[in-house]
C-alpha cells in the first residue's frame, strides 16, 4: 500500500511540474488515519477553492460550508492547501454507483477536493448528510487536509448544531484538531443552509513538527 501510494503521488507530482507545483513526498502526521490516502485520489484534476459535491442537485437540505485555512500563526492565509471531504447520503449510507476504485469503494461518491487560493478560503456545496442507520453517531462530514509540503492528516468531522445525537465529545473536544471544534451552526441564507469553519495548519496535531 505504501509503495503504491508513493508511486501514485510521484506520478501526480511529475504531471503537475508544468503547472509550477512542487514535487513532494507525502508524510502522514497526527497519528494513524484509515483512508487518509483518499486525499490523493483527485487524479490530477485542476482543483479550485470551491467544489460542488455530486449530490447537491438532488432533493434535500442544501448546505454551503465555507471558511478559511491559516498558517500555524493563525493569521496568515494558507495557500495551496487541499481539503478532502466526504459524507453519507441523507439515509446515512456511503453510496456507490458500481465500479468504484480506491477509497471510493468505502467513502462512496459523495466526496470532493478543494484547494485554497492566496486568501486561504474554501467553500463546498452539498446536501446535509444523515446519521448512520443504527444512529450510533451524529450526522457528520469527514475531512482530511494536505499541505503543500506533503504533510497530510485528518481533521475533526463537521457536525451540526441541534443534532440530538451530539455528545460532549463533539460539542467540547479538549484539543480540536485544526483548532476548530466541529459543531457548526447553520443559518438560512437565500434558500440554503450556510455554515462557517476555519482551520489552523498543525494546530493540535500530534507530531506535526
Amino acid at each position: 500500500m505504501k509503495r503504491s501510494l508513493l508511486l501514485f503521488v510521484l506520478i501526480i507530482s511529475l504531471s503537475n511540474c508544468g503547472n509550477g507545483q512542487q514535487e513532494y513526498e507525502p508524510r502522514l502526521v497526527g497519528g494513524p488515519c484509515e483512508g487518509c490516502e483518499a486525499i490523493f485520489e483527485y487524479e490530477g484534476r485542476e482543483l479550485s477553492p470551491v467544489d460542488t459535491l455530486p449530490d447537491f442537485h438532488q432533493e434535500g437540505s442544501k448546505v454551503k460550508l465555507t471558511g478559511a485555512i491559516y498558517e500555524s500563526d493563525g493569521k496568515t492565509p494558507a495557500e495551496g492547501v487541499i481539503l478532502y471531504v466526504y459524507h453519507t447520503n441523507q439515509e446515512g449510507i456511503y453510496p456507490t454507483r458500481g465500479g468504484e476504485k480506491g477509497w471510493a469503494r468505502r467513502h462512496g461518491y459523495i466526496r470532493g477536493w478543494i484547494q485554497t487560493g492566496s486568501d486561504g478560503r474554501y467553500a463546498f456545496y452539498t446536501l446535509k448528510p444523515g446519521a448512520y442507520p443504527e444512529r450510533t453517531e451524529p450526522a457528520h462530514i469527514h475531512s482530511t487536509i494536505l499541505e503543500p509540503d506533503g504533510k497530510y492528516y485528518w481533521l475533526g468531522s463537521y457536525f451540526f448544531e441541534g443534532d440530538p445525537l451530539l455528545t460532549v465529545r463533539e460539542k467540547a473536544p479538549e484539543a480540536p484538531r485544526g483548532g476548530s471544534p466541529g459543531v457548526t451552526t447553520l443559518r438560512e441564507e437565500e434558500g440554503m443552509l450556510v455554515g462557517k469553519r476555519d482551520f489552523v495548519l498543525g494546530r493540535n496535531i500530534p507530531g506535526y513538527e
